[in-house]
């Protein structure tokens, strides 16, 4: 699920000094540069009369997506989401640490939190381009029962949660065991949500990861991957 949002920047100079470790049900609707504005860094080309002649290499460096847990996250979820981003995307991916639910977040009536909360909490301690909470708790937007997450379309910001992914009530189907099915779900649905914050919509191909997927049937029916159409949208 995407609704519209805005990006988020991070200094490429901070990002080259440290070392790391290492929209869903769906909407219709939209919820590093140096001082150069670039990503050159100078390097010394070589030492002359009248001093040090700098030469600038263009530095290619990946998009950065922070996962941030909230609330006790496996670590085969962290573990198979990072996978699949740097699959996917080909960025660099970090685990934040964990983070306590967001205040306010839940809604005794409905007994589930609000996703924007956490697509909040992602943007406030993320250190990424972009940022996707992850959490075992029940989700919902609006006046949508659940959501499997939900992503600010082209921004910064999004959400997961595994809680509905664990049943298969919904259709689901496989030949695989319960954990690998879980495990496939959680990468379809981690990519699918960065995927909007990339600025993709939903795809009309039934097999894209980008695919409208309101029950776990259609979330085990699609791929990982995005399709040519929508990998051309991102290349």
């Amino acid at each position: 699920m995407d609704v519209s949002g805005s990006n988020r920047t991070s200094n490429l100079e901070e990002r080259l000094g440290e070392v790391r470790p290492s929209a869903d049900p769906d909407l219709e609707e939209g919820v590093v540069g140096s001082e150069f504005g670039d990503d050159r860094l100078p390097i010394p080309a070589k030492v002359c009369h009248g001093g040090t002649f700098m030469l600038w290499a263009i530095i290619d460096v990946a998009m950065l997506v922070d996962i941030v847990p909230v609330g006790n996250v496996p670590a085969t979820v962290k573990r198979e989401a990072s996978a699949a981003l740097r699959s996917v995307y080909d960025c660099d991916v970090t685990v934040n640490d964990a983070q306590s639910i967001p205040s306010g977040a839940y809604d005794a009536g409905r007994n589930q939190y609000c996703a924007e909360t956490f697509i909040q909490l992602a943007e406030r301690v993320g250190r990424g381009e972009k940022n996707i909470a992850i959490t075992p708790h029940d989700l919902f937007y609006r006046r949508r029962n659940y959501v499997f997450g939900l992503a600010y379309l082209d921004g910064s910001g999004s959400v997961v949660s595994t809680y509905r992914l664990q049943t298969s009530s919904d259709g689901g189907f496989s030949n695989k065991s319960a954990g690998d099915i879980f495990q496939d779900r959680v990468r379809k649905e981690i990519v699918h949500e960065i995927g909007h914050t990339y600025g993709l919509e939903h795809c009309d191909n039934q097999r894209c990861v980008m695919n409208f997927s309101p029950t776990v049937r259609e979330v085990d029916i699609k791929e990982e991957n995005l399709c040519g159409s929508c990998q051309r949208l991102v290349d």
